[in-house]
């Protein structure tokens, strides 16, 4: 019993630290759509132009998305069957804890209701903020203009590391088109 009083604590942080990680994703699709018949693309520039990013990370999500799609044994076209575009969004996550964790009613040998002593801490509160972030890339039919796949994906920016800032962006493009093309 012990044993695992001692281990739970590390349990939990794992379990905190790789949530934080992960990507969420969800993609839509037309069914309509024949999506073996895309064999080539390039990129939508008027819909990448409006993405609220900076040209470096524009850059970043590009060279994600093309590595992926070359992967899939689609080919980049000056005469395209499929038009790429992205859209991004982002929000702060402001979380505010009020635990009962740490010194604080019985002070360091303080006076309290109780007398003097040591002890845990009421009305302690911890703040943290993060940036959640959300990355569209939509696939459009070149021909008709007509939207026929958009996935996202969701989760925690990192904006510190350049490296891991790209390693951050390859996992949101490779998490989100693991879903392409869909299986009907």
């Amino acid at each position: 019993m012990k044993k695992l009083l001692k281990l739970t604590p590390m349990f939990l942080l794992l379990v905190v630290l790789s949530s934080c990680s992960s990507v969420r994703v969800a993609a839509d699709y037309d069914k309509e759509a024949d999506f073996n018949q895309y064999k080539t693309f390039a990129f939508f520039k008027p819909g990448i132009d409006k993405a609220e990013i900076s040209d470096l990370d524009k850059r970043r999500i590009l060279r994600a998305i093309e590595a992926e799609l070359l992967a899939k044994g689609m080919t980049k076209s000056e005469n395209p069957d499929m038009l790429v575009s992205i859209f991004t969004k982002s929000n702060q996550r402001v979380d505010v804890y009020n635990n009962a964790w740490g010194y604080g009613a019985w002070g360091w040998g303080g006076f309290n209701r109780w007398g003097w002593g040591w002890g845990p801490g009421w009305g302690r509160n911890s703040v943290s903020t993060r940036t959640e972030g959300m990355l569209f890339i939509d696939f459009i039919n070149a021909d008709k203009k007509e939207l026929i796949w958009q996935g996202s994906g969701t989760g925690y920016l990192v904006t510190r590391n350049v490296e891991k800032k790209e390693a951050r962006i390859k996992e949101f493009v490779a998490k989100t088109l693991e879903q392409f093309p869909p299986s009907k």
